[in-house]
């Protein structure tokens, strides 16, 4: 008897059948020439112990729930201790990884089986539902209704606090947010929140640099699906947005709304220094410079600095000596776009700066500030020798 190791069992023999115990106390147990006995120490573990031999195997073994957080085992070889540990998470990672379905088509992996039959209709084509309006197709008959409201126009979610009305719940939860100021999905890189996992996803391609949205026509890459729309317009030409006043059109409807701004005279952008109003948003932090004296673009020949990369670009051109800009009437070229407008001048005979003392026109608005100095008797430009004054700088040189 003592050969076979007679058990003394304390609990259900089924709780500590072969299959429940640790193939470590399997391999051991025919090896074992000494007496073993077993003890019930807790109402909710069994405590196998074989004693009086070569080898001592302690095994917990939970028989209350086989989701408990963990189950511990060691075996103690002489003086060498082997501790086995299996997490709960690493049970569920296993678990789940049994119930994980491949799609044989694509890189998909679903849960359920009845989800990948579902996902394979993708593929297949099988039994789809079809839309009778547009035919098109979809996996299930739920996604079918949701997408017949696009035609049929139907909103049977209302908002409780403002009664705005939504074809989707999940359009409407989402929605209910901005009252609530809910916002549970955060950025791990920089805590940043936002309402919806879309936002999140946009938000995170800033850390991450990622482009994923390609221009076919010239390589250009884009981090939103609307940026790379936009663009694509510069190739096709196209410019959805009319302006109801002049018809003129535009390529976004943001564009399309700062124009309408001359048309109304609306200026929403107030400076706090000086209380001009601006009409582009832009323009009103070009104009904050002035009063800061910031010039963050220098120039890398000469290092003299500018308020706008626009004003660096035409400064550049003086070390370069381009000159892009030429008269379609003499040929003649210039580094400046404004230079070109001004010298056009002289061929249409265009002068669209009036004196308000003696309505004499000038082509230019330096020429007509020079010209009313002599109506005000103003002479800003100084000898530096003699201290005599004069109204205009060429007055100055002469002397």
């Amino acid at each position: 008897m003592r050969n076979r190791c007679p058990y003394l069992m304390r609990t259900d023999p089924a709780c500590l059948s072969p299959s429940t115990l640790s193939p470590n106390l399997q391999s051991l147990g025919p090896d074992c020439d000494s007496g073993a006995q077993f003890a019930l120490q807790d109402p909710e573990m069994a405590s196998v112990k074989l004693e009086d031999c070569s080898q001592t195997l302690e095994l917990n073994v939970n028989i209350k729930d086989e989701e408990e957080e963990e189950i511990g085992k060691s075996v103690s070889h002489g003086d060498h201790v082997e501790t086995f540990s299996t997490s709960r998470e690493q049970q569920q990672e296993d678990h789940r990884a049994k119930r994980s379905h491949h799609c044989p088509h694509c890189e998909e992996i679903l849960p359920f089986l009845s989800k990948l039959k579902i996902h394979l209709k993708i593929h297949t084509g099988k039994n789809l539902y079809s839309c009778t309006d547009c035919g098109k197709s979809f996996t299930t008959s739920t996604k079918l209704k949701v997408h017949q409201r696009t035609h049929t126009r139907e909103k049977p979610y209302s908002c409780s606090d403002c009664g705005k009305s939504f074809s989707r719940l999940d359009n409407l939860n989402t929605h209910e947010r901005i009252h609530t100021g809910e916002k549970p999905y955060y950025c791990s890189d920089c805590g940043k929140c936002f309402k919806t996992t879309a936002e999140l996803k946009l938000h995170q391609r800033t850390h991450t640099g990622e482009k994923p949205y390609l221009c076919s026509d010239c390589g250009a890459s884009f981090s939103r699906l609307g940026h790379l729309k936009v663009h694509e317009r510069m190739h096709t030409g196209e410019k959805p947005y009319p302006c109801f006043n002049c018809v003129k059109c535009f390529t976004t409807s943001t564009d399309l709304k700062v124009h309408q701004r001359t048309h109304t005279g609306e200026k929403p952008y107030l400076c706090s220094d000086c209380g001009l109003s601006f009409s582009r948003l832009d323009h009103i932090k070009l104009h904050e410079r002035v009063h800061t004296g910031e010039k963050p673009y220098i120039c890398s020949d000469c290092g003299k600095c500018f308020k706008t990369t626009a004003e660096l670009k035409g400064h550049q051109r003086t070390h370069t000596g381009e000159k892009p800009y030429s008269c379609s009437d003499c040929g003649k070229s210039f580094s400046q776009l404004g230079q070109l407008k001004i010298h056009e001048r002289k061929h249409t005979g265009q002068k669209p700066y009036s004196c308000f003392y003696c309505v004499k026109c000038f082509t230019t608005s330096t020429e007509l500030k020079g010209h009313q100095r002599t109506h005000t008797g103003e002479k800003p430009y100084s000898c530096s020798d003699c201290r005599k004054s004069f109204s205009q700088p060429s007055h100055l040189k002469r002397h």
